[in-house]
Parts: C-alpha cells; structure tokens; sequence
C-alpha cells in the first residue's frame, strides 16, 4: 500500500456531449470531480443532491452518468457522460462513489483503468472500501474542496485462464479472483500451485485468490484471515475443502498462484470481485499474481485499520484499558 498527498488534476475537458463520453463543464471551473451513484436506493438519491449541491456552492465542477442523472435531482450546470469508460473521468480529480460494496467494486473498475482516486462513501452495511459514512457527506464535502486528503494505493491481481496450453482469458481483482463449483451436487476437483510447485489436491465448493484489501470480504466469510492493508501478501483460501489439509495460506506478494482444475471433474466459473465471470472448462488452469496496476483510494483520515476492523465489525472491545502508562 502506497499513500500520496492529494493533487489536482487538469479539469479542462474540450468538446460538448454530443459524442458518448464527452462533455464541456459549464464556466469551464478549474477543477471536477466525477460522482457514481447507486441511483436504485433512495438514500444514494439524497445523499448525491447534497454532495453536488455542496461541491457547486464551492466552485467545483460536477459530472456524473447520463444515465443515473435521469434519477438525480440536478442542477444544469452539472455534465453528464454516456459510458463509464476511463475517458469519462478525463480532467477529473476525484472520483466520489455513494453506495454499497457493489457499487464502490463498480467505482474501483473506473478509478483503476483511468488513475482517477476514488472515494467511498458507504450506503450499504459493511463497506469496508468506503471511506466515509451517510452521516458524514458534510466532511466529505469540505475534505474535498480544501484537498484535505490522501491518496493511498492498493495492490490488486492480474489472472489469467489456460486451457490446452492456450491463454483464453484474462482478468483482474481489487478484492479477489474465485475459482466456484457450478453444479451444487458435485465438488470441484482442484490441485493448488505455488510459484511452480504443487502444494495440495482436495475436492470443494471453490478457492478463493485475495488481496489483503480483499481479506474483509469473500475470503473472511470463506475462513480467511484478517490481513492489515499496509501488509503485501497474497491470500489462497479454500472454502469447503473436503479434505484434512485444507487451510488458508498466505503467501509473498511476489509468488505466483495457481488452481488447476482436475481432467475429470465437473467444469467450474471464475467469478473476479464478484462481478466479472468466465466458465472455467475441465482441466483449466488459473494463475493469479499481484497486479501491474493498482486501485487508488482517497483517505480522508488517518484512522489506524485496526478502528475500522472494530468498528465494521461491531467487535466488542469492552473492559479494554490500553496499555499501562
């Protein structure tokens, strides 16, 4: 994880909306910022009108998706684009996101691809991607107007899919890669690599290939350990091994993961952040490996992971006195 001070970017976007993608800010304002929104939840509505409500007042310049405007109350002075591609965002400094885990994953695709940091804004239940809360749209507002926030990278992972020696896709993850069982009756026949050697072989519902940022999320439920972001590791976590030596391994962020799918055993699916899926055809390989590109985050604060575990989490942390003084 790598943390930079804040910098503005070249807000100055030439043409008009005519094309898919392009738009020109009305007073040309030195500096925009994109807004994504879960326009499916009522409070995603309210909470974006008072986000570009507060950006506008302080001469900010706003854009957001055609197709979630037609569900926001918003201003004419607001840009609207057609496709959330990475030239969507051209000009933008930021990239403010409002919803849940989907939503901020959906964000993540965005902000990868273009550079663009993204801050989250949780409307959903854990958000563990979200720097911010509903009640705190206020503070967003003003850390972003006053650049008063830092930008922080997280390591993500390229796959790849072999069949018959052949590349037949290629992915990426912020979270995680996930070889699944398709058919519920039948386990997944599966060997496990690590950088070139064969660790262990089991039948199970799947395996899971996660970044630390990813450890809070499928991985957690599969069984996983809890990994501090600042860590650089990668995580393979089987989930419902059948077998005795089936526990999660945690390995150099410099190996190379891999899950071969046995010859005779039922095809499987890769599923990478929950969102993009391939099938996976018998005897198909999956290599997993930390990504060439990684996911900017805005930070608002300095909070120390281990609040933010505690409080996501609702840990009970009572009678806790600290360390003695």
């Amino acid at each position: 994880m790598t943390t930079h001070a804040a910098q503005s970017g070249n807000a100055e976007r030439p043409g008009r909306a005519e094309r898919p993608g392009d738009a020109e800010q009305p007073g040309n304002p030195e500096r925009v910022v994109f807004l994504l929104a879960h326009t499916g939840r009522p409070a995603a509505i309210r909470s974006a009108e008072l986000v570009v409500q507060g950006l506008l007042r302080s001469g900010l310049g706003v854009r957001v998706l055609a197709v979630e405007a037609e569900d926001l109350p918003l201003p004419q002075s607001v840009v609207t684009v057609t496709d959330a591609t990475p030239a969507a965002v051209d000009g933008c400094e930021l990239l403010i996101v409002l919803g849940g885990d989907g939503t901020l994953l959906r964000g993540a695709e965005i902000s990868r691809a273009s550079g663009v940091p993204m801050l989250g804004v949780n409307l959903g239940r854990v958000g563990f991607l979200a720097e911010a809360e509903r009640d705190d749209l206020d503070k967003v507002v003003d850390r972003v107007v006053t650049r008063a926030y830092q930008v922080e990278e997280r390591m993500t992972l390229d796959v790849l899919v072999h069949s018959n020696g052949d590349v037949v896709h290629s992915d990426w993850a912020l979270n995680e890669a996930a070889v699944q069982k398709v058919s519920p009756e039948r386990m997944l026949e599966v060997v496990l690599e690590i950088d070139g050697r064969p660790v262990t072989g089991f039948g199970c519902d799947g395996i899971v290939c996660a970044t630390p940022t990813g450890s809070t999320a499928y991985a957690f439920s599969a069984g996983g350990p809890v990994v501090w972001p600042e860590v650089e590791a990668l995580l393979m976590v089987p989930i419902s091994a059948h077998a005795l030596f089936a526990k999660p391994l945690v390995t150099s962020p410099d190996s190379v993961l891999a899950v071969e799918v046995q010859p005779h055993t039922p095809h499987g699916v890769l599923w990478c952040d929950g969102r993009r899926t391939v099938e996976l055809p018998a005897g198909a390989r999956v290599e997993v490996r930390r990504g060439a590109v990684p996911v900017r985050l805005a930070r608002l604060h300095q909070a120390s992971f281990t609040d933010r575990l505690v409080a996501k989490f609702a840990l009970p942390v009572q009678g806790w006195r600290g360390a003695p003084h």
